[in-house]
């Protein structure tokens, strides 16, 4: 290797709008673009690799703009740095210590676009860099909110796809009888799909008992709760999973390693939801530890994202291995596609085995 052919000399960051097919709404409000951040790191031998920021508002505050400003501004710590797949955790140190720290999704896309690089460059593909211990993954797709009558199609055309379990996004100001008329809907349609249900830390205490009571009464039992209560209401969480009966999944209270150890001691959640997007890659690998370490199941998710860091989720989960939950379905939700290579679909399966190197993906 060339002294010097791993040089950082490039960080670019521009606009990356897709627009859905339908809004993705969560308790939290709705998106009907995502403007996210396509992230460019050039070594200085001319390799290339490309990451992506995914900020969604309603679901923790972040914004494109955000993200564009911190890499922006950032990008002067880390350039002119020699890069390896020995030291990328320092210089992700450096970008985050520069501004990364205020926003995870632009600390993510910065990860993802420098390690592609220097996997690609080393003809390593990344779902073998996380560990090698698989290529394939099985995935849920979401309902979003709406109807019952909208939620009922939705899961009509889910099964159609061949993907068997559905997560349905319930909180928010439409009450938890609402969210009762739709799920039993959804378990109309279809009564054998496990149903993880997410609340984006939506609903109230109140709301939540509600709705256990309601699912028991119509015999629905769901494969897991997901951060139905605010993120920082360890106790309520506690008591839910007492109450229900059934595994919680902790997301926006699980965003590092120290998250998985409270939760952990709280007794608050079986299951930590790992989204690149929170805090970044390394991030992410200290938090997959952590919960390993405690007994805590591994979920792994994402925001609304492109092929491109879902592939990245996908080489991460099927990688490590361990991860009993996989949401990695929102490029299904996109009106085109801006990329070729990467990860493919095959009904509910996510397979890596056509990556030879990096992502192994490019702009089409």
């Amino acid at each position: 290797m060339k002294t010097g052919a791993t040089r950082i000399v490039r960080v670019e960051a521009t606009p990356l709008d897709i627009a859905l097919r339908a809004p993705f709404g969560i308790s939290g409000g709705a998106q009907d673009v995502a403007r996210n951040v396509l992230v460019t790191v050039e070594l200085a031998d001319g390799t290339r690799g490309i990451g992506e920021a995914a900020p969604f508002p309603a679901y923790n505050g972040e914004t494109q703009e955000q993200a564009l400003a911190v890499l922006s501004g950032a990008d002067g710590a880390v350039e002119g740095r020699e890069a390896s797949l020995e030291n990328w955790r320092e210089i992700a140190t450096a970008f985050r210590v520069a501004g990364g720290s205020g926003s995870g999704s632009a600390q993510c896309g910065f990860e993802m676009a420098l390690l592609d690089a220097l996997t690609r460059r080393a003809g390593l593909p990344l779902w073998k860099f996380f560990g090698g211990a698989g290529t394939e993954l099985e995935t849920d797709m979401t309902v979003t909110t709406g109807s019952p009558a909208e939620s009922a199609a939705a899961s009509r055309d889910i099964r159609a796809r061949g993907i068997r379990q559905i997560k349905v996004k319930v909180g928010g100001k439409a009450g938890a009888a609402h969210d009762l008329e739709r799920l039993r809907a959804i378990h109309e349609v279809a009564p054998d799909s496990p149903l993880i249900l997410d609340g984006n830390a939506g609903v109230s205490r109140e709301g939540a008992v509600e709705l256990v009571r309601g699912l028991k009464a119509a015999g629905i039992v769901p494969a897991l709760l997901e951060q139905w209560l605010a993120k920082d209401d360890l106790e309520g969480a506690r008591e839910l999973a007492e109450l229900s009966g059934w595994k919680l999944a902790a997301d926006e209270a699980a965003c590092t390693a120290e998250d998985v150890a409270r939760i952990a001691e709280a007794r608050a959640a079986q299951v930590a939801n790992i989204k690149l997007m929170k805090s970044g890659v390394a991030a992410a690998l200290d938090l997959a530890l952590e919960a390993k370490a405690r007994g805590i199941g591994l979920m792994i998710g994402g925001n609304v994202e492109s092929r491109l860091a879902m592939t990245f989720s996908a080489c991460f989960a099927a990688g490590l291995g361990g991860f009993d939950f996989v949401d990695l379905d929102t490029p299904l939700f996109l009106a085109e596609d801006p990329f070729v290579g990467g990860m493919r679909y095959d009904g509910a399966r996510v397979l890596l085995d056509d990556i030879a190197s990096g992502l192994g993906m490019e702009l089409a």
